[in-house]
C-alpha cells in the first residue's frame, strides 16, 4: 500500500507543479503595449498644462517655424511614465506629457534658454516629428512618452 500512496502523491505533486508553471508564466494574451497618437493641442489645454507650463519658455514641435537661434544648449530627452491604472490611455498620456514638457521647460530655465525647438516623441527610440501630434505608449498598468528637443536661446 506504501508504494502505491508514494506513487499517487509524487503524481499529483508533479500535476501540481506543472498547473503552477502554467498560472505564474506571463501570459501573451495578458500584455498590452498599445501606441497612439494624440493631439498636441489637446494636451497643451489642459486645466494643469495651463496652470503648469511656464509662458516665458516656448515649444516648438516637428519642423515648426522658431524665430533663429541666438544660443543652442544641445539636445535633450525627457522619458516619462505614469500609473494608467483608474485611466483612460489619454488622461494617462496627457499627464505623462505634461512632466515630460515641465522636465524641458526646468531644463531651459536652468541653462537659460527660452524654447525648446525640434520637439519629437522618441518612444522606445522611434523619432515620430510632428507639429500637431505626439506618441505615448500604454500598457495595462504604465503609461509613457519619451520627448527628444533642442534647449536654445532665440534671438
Amino acid at each position: 500500500m506504501l508504494p502505491r500512496m508514494r506513487a499517487l502523491f509524487t503524481g499529483l505533486a508533479m500535476i501540481a507543479a506543472i498547473v503552477s508553471i502554467g498560472l505564474l508564466a506571463p501570459s501573451e494574451s495578458s500584455a498590452r503595449d498599445t501606441k497612439n497618437m494624440w493631439l498636441l493641442a489637446d494636451a497643451l489645454n489642459t486645466p494643469d498644462a495651463k496652470a503648469s507650463l511656464n509662458k516665458g519658455i516656448k515649444f516648438y514641435f516637428g519642423d515648426s517655424e522658431h524665430p533663429p537661434v541666438a544660443k543652442s544648449f544641445g539636445t535633450f530627452m525627457s522619458n516619462k511614465k505614469t500609473r494608467g491604472v483608474g485611466r483612460t490611455d489619454k488622461e494617462a498620456c496627457e499627464w505623462t506629457f505634461l512632466s515630460a514638457m515641465i522636465s524641458f521647460q526646468q531644463r531651459a530655465v536652468q541653462l537659460g534658454g527660452d524654447a525648446v525647438i525640434n520637439v519629437q516623441s522618441y518612444y522606445r527610440e522611434n523619432p515620430v516629428s510632428s507639429q500637431t501630434e505626439y506618441e505615448c505608449g500604454s500598457g495595462a498598468l504604465m503609461s509613457g512618452v519619451t520627448f527628444r528637443g533642442e534647449v536654445v536661446k532665440l534671438q
